[in-house]
């Protein structure tokens, strides 16, 4: 759901569409070139799958979501990267490939595809694992992940790692992960009189809170949700989660939603909106309104991941001390989700090893690439965030301590988030369809006083099951 909006845009269904564009010239991409660099292999290659890439073994490979230039640290950083990477691989050539705006928008990673023209290291969200299946489009590597190619492997949160699996196979690595919470606009907490530090945890709290926020008058609203452009199923899926429901069945066959546990879920939101009055007027809204109101101290908290913040903050003119996260309420399930990088079918092996050397050094190695805090710091980029935060054992304690040791923002504004993790549950089957039908039950809810919830969720349910039904 890469910045915090571009990387949500497919995940959530946001309408935005920016065309792609490939960078072909090389140096100005700061794509790495040795030698010729021209996509000849060589050199001495293992044929042991399991066996790390020989340095001496001569390959090039194409990647997507290379920075643009209109982000110039992050490209920067990639380029040091690379020259980093070659350090140790000199005759592996990264051909950077750079698409303004988002990486890759909906339609064309579909068509993408579909022709088989995806680079050979290509960026997905969790959610796309099906899709990209049903299109032969990656590899299997399980074969080629272990501790030798990817030394932090043992590390890795392996309820990240399952969502990249399809019958015990893996067929990509993760960047970056999220799980959702509730964010929080510290300044309106404390205006009407609650306690910042101590978000609510569960929805009877999370109602009480809201009232409180909308008395404050002034067309603030105290508690908002999403109920277009997908994004409404996409929430009501993570309340759902967050009482211990379901929006699909185990099967994955069948709506699970049209239960007692659903009820609870639309009843509480209808009674904030015309019970309370403490979701404002304006509604159908969908991914960056609830942002924006927020960011301007218009709107008391809404669910959201981290990385939200990042976004108001570079892109909305706000301040991260603003804001703060709690847990999930309710805290049995939250929303769990990502984006990874996978491998094209039918590369050669020795490009496999090439794509799996450069995944586990940029993006997989505690201090190192993504996760390199001290420089992130110096280019004037976020540090503090909690997540992604896809690390375990050794691995996690070094990489918390050096987020708080160079953070760029008050690391304690997200404690109660930290210190009270929520189980993650990926996202249903056919998710952008599923939420596409549940937007209907959220804008029926918020728009209509007299909405009739069974029927909403009847209708629902009987849609869901058609689309499930087509898989």
């Amino acid at each position: 759901m890469r910045s915090a909006r571009f990387r949500r845009t497919r995940r959530a269904g946001a309408i935005t569409l920016v065309s792609a564009l490939t960078l072909t010239a090389l140096a100005a991409c700061g794509t790495s070139s040795s030698d010729d660099g021209g996509g000849s292999e060589g050199g001495s290659g293992s044929s042991d799958p399991a066996a790390p890439l020989d340095p001496k073994t001569k390959v090039t490979i194409t990647i997507d979501c290379m920075p643009p230039a209109a982000k110039a640290a992050e490209l920067k950083e990639w380029k040091e990267d690379v020259a980093a990477f070659n350090k140790k691989y000199p005759n592996v050539t990264i051909d950077g490939r750079s698409t303004p705006g988002q990486c890759l928008e909906p339609p064309r990673f579909t068509a993408m595809l579909k022709a088989k023209s995806q680079p050979d290291v290509f960026y997905t969200y969790f959610t796309d694992l099906p899709q990209v299946l049903d299109n032969d489009g990656a590899e299997d590597i399980t074969a080629y992940v272990n501790d030798r190619t990817v030394p932090a492997l043992a590390d890795i949160d392996p309820n990240v790692l399952g969502q990249l699996k399809h019958e015990n196979k893996l067929y990509g690595l993760p960047t970056s992960n999220y799980t959702m919470g509730l964010l929080i606009n510290r300044k309106l907490f404390e205006k009407a009189g609650l306690d910042p530090d101590n978000p609510p945890r569960t929805w009877d709290e999370v109602r009480t809170a809201a009232k409180k926020i909308s008395d404050l008058g002034d067309g603030i609203a105290g508690f908002g949700e999403y109920s277009a452009g997908n994004t409404g199923g996409w929430h009501f899926t993570a309340q759902m989660y967050s009482v211990g429901g379901d929006v699909v069945d185990a099967s994955g066959k069948k709506a699970a939603f049209n239960d007692e546990l659903g009820k609870q879920v639309a009843e509480n939101l209808h009674a904030m909106r015309w019970e309370d009055g403490s979701m404002g007027k304006t509604q159908l809204l969908k991914w960056g309104d609830l942002q924006k109101q927020i960011a301007t101290d218009k709107l008391g908290m809404f669910l959201a991941a981290p990385d939200d913040i990042t976004y108001m903050v570079q892109q909305l003119g706000a301040h991260y001390e603003n804001f703060g996260m709690g847990p999930m309420p309710g805290a049995e399930n939250t929303l769990a989700g990502g984006n990874s990088y996978m491998i094209k079918k039918g590369i050669s092996p020795d490009k496999i090893k090439a794509a799996v050397a450069w995944l586990a050094f940029q993006n997989l190695t505690v201090g190192e690439g993504q996760f390199n805090w001290e420089r992130k710091k110096r280019d004037d980029l976020p540090v503090g965030l909690p997540q992604p935060n896809f690390w375990l054992n050794e691995s996690k304690k070094k990489d918390d301590a050096a987020r708080v040791q160079h953070a760029t923002m008050p690391v304690e504004n997200f404690k109660t988030f930290m210190d009270n993790p929520v189980p993650g549950k990926a996202e249903p089957p056919k998710a952008q369809e599923v939420y596409k039908v549940l937007d209907n039950v959220m804008s029926g809810i918020l728009t209509n006083e007299d909405a009739d919830i069974d029927k909403l969720l009847d209708t629902a349910e009987q849609q869901v099951d058609q689309v499930l039904a087509t898989q």
